[in-house]
């Protein structure tokens, strides 16, 4: 029996070999979303769940609120890990992470690399397994150094590089470090990640000292026993914490002010796995792989559209082809057949379908997971595919798709009078509203995901091409970290004396942030920039009010600030020429405004502009180089400023990046996403509209008789497709009516998340319909024209 209906099955999709590349197609396709969607969220919920002891790693964070908003924040420094391990019950021991960078000298040459600088507990807390060296002792020794296989290999051309001398800049000099262990490459899905391990360091005095409280600027991360209650670990830090601190936190207030609602924040444990998919408490401070869990969201929602739409054609093309095997079900049922043998028939040849749609969406996820990869910013692998519980899964998949596709078919088929089939009196009844629903649905996704597509495509734009205020095109970005003023002023001549090069204007490295008073008791945060009186002009930065630095003004450097627009506003000043900015914590030192630039975007468009002051203050810091070059002239100016650094700095790692291309790669997270959306988008319609080329087959079969009726009467056949046409047109704009006011409210609820956002065109969404619309008519049309000019003859011989 059941060969027996294998057999039939595979008879009837040889002898539609149109229609059954459709299904199979249709549900390949959206199999292999499933499947892809599934190793990406597989991979975004094992994130660092291969650490033996991840369910007792938390870390420490705190949350604080000022002007009735609250804030929370991942940043811990020197205090937090000890303090609270030793004297907080249930916290068993701590480890503090701390990025940074190292000049490591090879050869004649110098690199700047990442490092990681950690407590020497590390190994003991994390599940890195170790190549080569005792994890226990490691990072004892202050000048040891941990290495990954793919560091030993490139430096020392092996694994095994226990012994070995890495030398290390340290202040002017370079120092030996010495290789205690080899580590095995980090996993791809681990929020730390890393090449170099150093010892974290701490002095006696920086230990003692309670201020240090207020000091952020690394990871904290602790273990607490199994057995432990974590809500009384948050109290009992939070009571430990007012008790040690409260003292040192008015002394800060009095020093620093502080308003009103000043309060000294809470402490409490984030789980270690939360912190990948955590928005508010990411991944940062040396950890890497940061993700946004509305990405997994709208994944797997493109994945059930697709997998859904693909069923729903099945089911549209079964029920349109089931007039042509009318007979068969007939005879079946006169010889004896049973509806619930017929259901199992066509069961098993939605099962056979299904499974030859896997096989081929197997071969699918193989071919476009190198793109995918790329588009997602993962490494995953086929492999992944047959993890025990994800071949569970794929089962369950498989049966559900099945079940999905095939039943309803199943029981419209079985249901047929045998009469009524064997008399060619048959003609499938009612208004086939399952199907029509099933259309509208559809195109109701398809229609969804094209105005989301627009709307990403647009907004992408608008984040690309939106003038930032300043003027970016031309420039290298030359890093050196505490540039001395006086090789600044060497090394910018040097470079003026290139033909090549427009100017040469130097700021401070990194985002600085500070405070200061402005005329009264209250203090306004801002972004502090150090530059030269170069920067303003080279960035074309257009100064509203007042002057730039000048030469001219050799007290500039001790006495004088530019501010921005969104400072005036903050301070309230009015004619903000003249006005004080009092840094109260640092002996008063009093400046005098100079001048007001015009609000630029000193940041991404994902932040708002806020406060900014400009100083040429000696004792701070410069931490690059701006240089303007000719256009055109690019090979050239690289190769000058290269040699022109190695002269004046031999000593230091040379780094440089285009200013305009470092702009826009802040928003590549955007740009692929843009393109998987798109991706979906196409696919949803391409399904949608085999779909609804089943439904209009099923059509032209019902009105087969009528439609030769019209032509015998004179009708042509430009009407004859009309009639056919108009029914699924209706249905696209039921489906649009559906979908715009849903996509309108998704996109706009999207755009929210970003301060600096288009606005919501009526042209966007009318576009949109009219795309849904042009491609509908296309897919109902073709077989329309063909019923429309088919003989009449055949259709009514039987009458």
């Amino acid at each position: 029996m059941f060969k027996n209906y294998l057999t039939i099955a595979w008879r009837n999709l040889k002898r539609n070999k149109i229609y059954s590349f459709i299904n199979i197609a249709g549900l390949s396709i959206g199999l292999a979303c499933a499947m892809l969607i599934i190793l990406y969220v597989k991979d975004e919920v094992s994130f660092d769940k291969f650490h033996h002891n991840v369910n007792n790693i938390y870390r420490i964070v705190s949350k604080n609120k000022h002007n009735g908003q609250e804030y929370k924040s991942s940043n811990t420094g020197y205090l937090q890990g000890p303090r609270f391990a030793q004297n907080v019950p249930g916290i068993e021991s701590f480890v503090r992470v701390q990025s940074g960078r190292e000049d490591i000298q090879l050869g004649n040459d110098v690199k700047s690399q990442d490092v990681l600088y950690v407590d020497s507990v590390f190994f003991n807390v994390f599940t890195f397994p170790l190549l080569h060296g005792d994890a226990k002792t490691c990072l004892k020794d202050p000048s040891s150094i941990v290495i990954s296989e793919d560091e030993a290999i490139k430096h020392f051309g092996t694994k095994d590089a226990v012994g070995k001398i890495l030398m290390l800049k340290n202040d002017s000099a370079f120092t030996p470090h010495k290789v205690t262990a080899v580590a095995k490459r980090s996993p791809q899905n681990s929020s730390i990640r890393f090449d170099i391990l150093l010892p974290f360091k701490v002095s006696d005095a920086d230990a003692q000292n309670n201020d240090n409280w207020y000091s952020f600027f690394l990871n904290t991360f602790v273990v607490v026993n199994p057995n432990s209650n974590v809500a009384a670990i948050d109290s009992n830090m939070q009571k430990f914490y007012v008790a040690d601190a409260s003292k040192t936190f008015k002394a800060m207030i009095e020093k620093y002010g502080g308003g009103p609602d000043a309060s000294m924040g809470t402490y409490y444990l984030q789980p270690y796995t939360d912190i990948h998919m955590n928005k508010e408490l990411s991944a940062q401070n040396g950890m890497v792989h940061a993700s946004n869990p509305t990405y997994s969201y709208i994944l797997s929602g493109i994945a059930l559209f697709v997998l859904l739409i693909a069923c729903i054609n099945f089911v549209n093309l079964t029920v349109a082809r089931s007039v042509k095997r009318a007979k068969e079900i007939g005879i079946r049922k006169v010889v004896g057949g049973g509806r619930k043998q017929l259901i199992f028939q066509f069961l098993g040849e939605s099962f056979l379908l299904c499974f030859i749609a896997f096989a081929f969406a197997l071969l699918l996820v193989q071919l476009i997971l190198p793109v995918f990869n790329d588009l997602a910013n993962k490494a995953l692998s086929v492999v992944y595919l047959f993890d025990t519980k994800l071949i569970a899964g794929y089962i369950v998949l498989f049966f559900l798709t099945s079940l999905l596709a095939g039943f309803y078919p199943a029981l419209v088929l079985s249901g047929y009078n045998p009469v009524e089939t064997l008399y060619s009196r048959f003609n499938i009844k009612g208004k086939s509203y399952l199907q029509k629903s099933l259309v509208v649905l559809q195109f109701a996704l398809a229609s969804f995901l094209i105005i989301a597509t627009l709307t990403i495509y647009r907004q992408f734009n608008f984040l690309t091409h939106t003038n930032p205020g300043y003027d970016d095109s031309n420039i290298i970005e030359v890093h050196k970290d505490n540039i001395k003023r006086d090789e600044a002023v060497v090394f910018k001549n040097e470079l003026l004396k290139n033909p090549n090069i427009i100017g040469v204007a130097l700021k401070n490295g990194g985002q600085w942030m500070t405070g200061a008073r402005t005329g009264t008791d209250s203090s306004i945060q801002f972004d502090y920039e150090t530059v030269d009186e170069s920067y303003i002009p080279m960035m074309n930065i257009p100064i509203i009010k007042g002057r730039n630095f000048s030469k001219d003004y050799p007290g500039d450097a001790a006495n004088s600030v530019l501010v921005n627009e969104s400072f005036v506003q903050k301070a309230g000043w009015k004619e903000p020429v003249g006005e004080i900015v009092n840094f109260f914590y640092n002996n008063n030192e009093i400046y005098h405004v100079v001048g007001v630039v015009k609000d630029y975007h000193n940041k991404s468009l994902y932040q708002k502009i806020g406060p900014q002051l400009f100083t040429m203050k000696k004792d701070n810091s410069y931490g690059l180089y701006d240089i303007k070059y000719k256009p055109g002239t690019e090979t050239q100016t690289l190769n000058f400023i290269r040699k022109t650094f190695k002269q004046v700095y031999p000593l230091s790692p040379y780094d440089y990046v285009f200013k305009d291309e470092q702009r826009r790669n802040e928003y590549e997270s955007e740009a692929k996403w843009k393109q998987i959306i798109l991706f979906g988008a196409v696919l949803t319609i391409f399904i949608s509209c085999i779909g609804l080329f089943g439904l209009s087959v099923l059509s032209a079969e019902k009105r087969t008789k009528e439609i030769g009726i019209r032509k015998v009467l004179g009708a042509s056949v430009n009407v004859v497709v009309i009639i056919l046409s108009k029914d699924f047109l209706k249905l696209v704009a039921i489906a649009l009516v559906i979908a715009i006011p849903a996509a309108y409210m998704a996109s706009d609820k999207w755009l929210q998340n970003y301060p600096y956002r288009i606005t919501q065109s009526w042209w966007l969404f009318t576009g949109a319909a009219f795309l849904v619309i042009l491609i509908a008519l296309i897919t109902v049309s073709f077989q329309a024209v063909r019923a429309a000019v088919a003989n009449p003859v055949k259709s009514l011989r039987t009458e």
